[in-house]
């Protein structure tokens, strides 16, 4: 830690949790890659872009933003929403589950205020619960919730990494368990995501380090490329988020998938590829993900108010 001597402590501090975060996930996606590398099909490679993935070439792999990149929405709502049929809360958590999701949709940015909120919500409501548990109820909540919020353009790039023979992880400040029952069900490598503190298989309540989020997804980049023998200057990232140009900036072949404002003008100044796969001139400006506007929002979280009514 002598390269951080130069930091005040404060400073040392939020680094080294980053470093942790970012560590902690590395280790947590290596222990999985094995039994989901085995799914990833081989096939001649195809992107409309011919120099690019390289086939064969085992010192890359792609990284993978999941919120608004991947997937419409964030990852932790739908976990949620399921969460709460299966009773896990109540009905007051549910709306700010709802609020959560609808800030997330219709500012199309992470908001760190709301992260964290969204983040104690669900540290508190798993407290207590067995991993194994949570795990094989996120297999359930991905055939509900999230396999129909797939992009597919976003899919056909992850599977035209893994046709090249190349590694493809899941980066992001969900749960490393959500994170890792989506890798496998899409058929890729691993995931690196937030770690929850367990011991002896349930779950304390704490993190280990802090949200895999900004720095701390470049650190667990930084982290698994070393572990894997990966050439960053070969490999690839995509991200929708401004808040994920540190991981971006690793690589040698960054992408903006779906981007936020900051993202595309950070994209557009450096040179960098851009894909948008929204629909609508609303949300190419504002980053709404397609059909996810003020009345589709409005309308999700009044048919939860009325659900619950109607059970009362």
């Amino acid at each position: 830690m002598a390269a951080l001597g130069w930091l005040t402590p404060r400073r040392r501090s939020a680094t080294a949790r980053s470093v942790l975060a970012g560590e902690a996930s590395a280790e947590a996606a290596r222990k999985t890659s094995q039994e989901l590398e085995e799914l990833a099909q081989e096939a001649a490679p195809g992107t409309g872009e011919p120099e690019f993935p390289v086939y064969g070439d085992d010192q890359a792999a792609a990284f993978f933003d999941l919120d608004n990149t991947v997937m419409q929405g964030a990852a932790i709502f739908h976990f949620g929403r399921g969460l709460y049929k299966r009773k896990f809360f109540e009905s007051r958590d549910l709306y700010r589950f709802a609020w959560q999701q609808a800030w997330f949709r219709l500012a199309g940015i992470e908001d760190p205020e709301h992260m964290q909120d969204a983040r104690d919500s669900a540290l508190s409501i798993v407290k207590g619960h067995r991993v194994a548990e949570l795990m094989s109820i996120g297999e359930e909540i991905y055939d509900e919730y999230m396999a129909e919020r797939i992009w597919p353009g976003t899919r056909a790039l992850a599977q035209a990494h893994l046709d090249a023979g190349q590694k493809v992880w899941l980066v992001t400040a969900a749960p490393v368990e959500i994170a890792t029952v989506i890798a496998r069900r899409l058929g890729l490598t691993g995931a690196l995501g937030t770690v929850a503190e367990s011991v002896d298989g349930v779950y304390t309540g704490k993190l280990v380090g802090e949200p895999l989020h900004g720095p701390a997804k470049a650190e667990a980049v930084r982290a698994l490329a070393a572990a894997e023998g990966l050439d960053l200057g070969r490999c690839a990232a995509y991200s929708d988020s401004h808040n994920d140009i540190p991981m971006l900036s690793l690589v040698g072949h960054p992408y903006a998938i779906n981007p936020d404002a900051k993202l595309r003008k950070h994209a557009r100044t450096l040179d960098w590829r851009l894909r948008d796969y929204r629909t609508g001139r609303k949300a190419a400006k504002v980053g709404i993900p397609a059909a996810a506007g003020v009345g589709a929002v409005a309308g999700g979280t009044a048919a939860a108010i009325a659900l619950h009514r109607r059970r009362r």
